[in-house]
């Protein structure tokens, strides 16, 4: 695979492991065999050691973009309004953020641990007033 098939975003993303896992993948396999492409990539890793920042590079290091795990809350109570939440299902789904995706799969699994956690107590009760309802009648 030609060394132009990958930008400089894509290259500085897979560095920062913010590039989507299948395009990442393709790079890796193309680093192997592509010793312009390695040498851009070691280029554009020169440039961020050095100092050399751009917007860009601020930006993404900053996670400008990200929502916030609030907002990630909110998204996934389906709390926000349409165009907050179409933006944070694009910026998970588009963009492929892995960053924000993890924080969603631990919201959700806190909020899943959550309800297991209510859910245990109120079964155990009604277990017991059942049961104690069924020795009256019995009894």
């Amino acid at each position: 695979m030609p060394e132009r098939d990958f930008s400089d975003a894509e290259l500085i993303a897979f560095m920062d492991e913010a590039l989507q896992p299948s395009r990442s993948s393709e790079l890796e396999a193309a680093l192997r065999d592509d010793e312009s492409l390695r040498a851009r990539l070691v280029q554009l890793r020169g440039r961020d050691a050095a100092g050399l920042h751009t917007i860009g590079g601020i930006w993404r290091r900053g996670r400008l973009s990200c929502p916030s795990r609030d907002d990630l809350g909110a998204f996934l109570l389906d709390a926000l309004e349409d165009e907050h939440a179409d933006y944070i299902r694009f910026h998970l789904e588009q963009i492929g953020c892995r960053i924000c995706a993890a924080n969603l799969e631990d919201l959700k699994a806190a909020a899943n641990a959550q309800t297991a956690k209510q859910i245990r107590p109120r079964r155990t009760r009604f277990f017991q007033t059942s049961a104690g309802y069924l020795r009256k009648e019995n009894g």
